[in-house]
């Protein structure tokens, strides 16, 4: 079961970055299973959240410019759909190495919050339907959960159709 908890103090930098703007947040620890197939939907049977709630961060390579695509655990990204949301013509999944040294943290815990180096991010606009959301804390096992808009605007998020069910 997920264990629910506020920050406390030394927390990872997307909670870091959210305490800082004022955002109210809670935070799901659970205990990650490295040999889970799927790190977020891991995450969503942990926490007892419908895996539409959930979303995951994916960093992608568009025309040559790093861009995060945030989208609900149960699909995938539409990588043609980030390309348009940003205005691009082409994009293809980040190499792993690349999207962990640019956002600071590692695969499975990439957070669209409190990257070392802010990437242009592009959130499903299905995050709208839903009064809160779940993300990446920054580190494997460990989700935030808050308010959708909270999270585009922290973000600059734009808001488009980039999931496919």
């Amino acid at each position: 079961m997920a264990k629910k908890q506020k920050q406390q103090p030394g927390g990872t930098p997307a909670t870091v970055a959210l305490t800082a703007a004022g955002v109210d947040f809670t935070v799901h620890a659970y205990a990650h299973d490295p040999s889970h197939p799927s790190y977020g939907e891991e995450a969503a049977e942990a926490m007892g959240i419908s895996p539409d709630r959930v979303f995951k961060t994916l960093v992608a390579d568009v025309d040559g410019s790093l861009v995060v695509g945030v989208v609900p655990v149960a699909g995938s990204l539409d990588l043609k759909a980030l390309a348009a949301a940003v205005g691009g013509k082409r994009a293809t999944m980040a190499d792993p190495t690349l999207a962990e040294r640019t956002t600071g943290y590692v695969r499975g815990g990439i957070s669209p919050l409190g990257q070392r180096k802010r990437l242009r991010t592009v959130l499903d606009d299905s995050a709208g339907s839903h009064p809160t959301i779940c993300v990446s804390a920054g580190r494997r096992g460990l989700e935030v959960e808050l308010a959708p808009q909270d999270l585009a605007d922290l973000t600059d998020a734009v808001l488009a159709a980039i999931g496919r069910g």
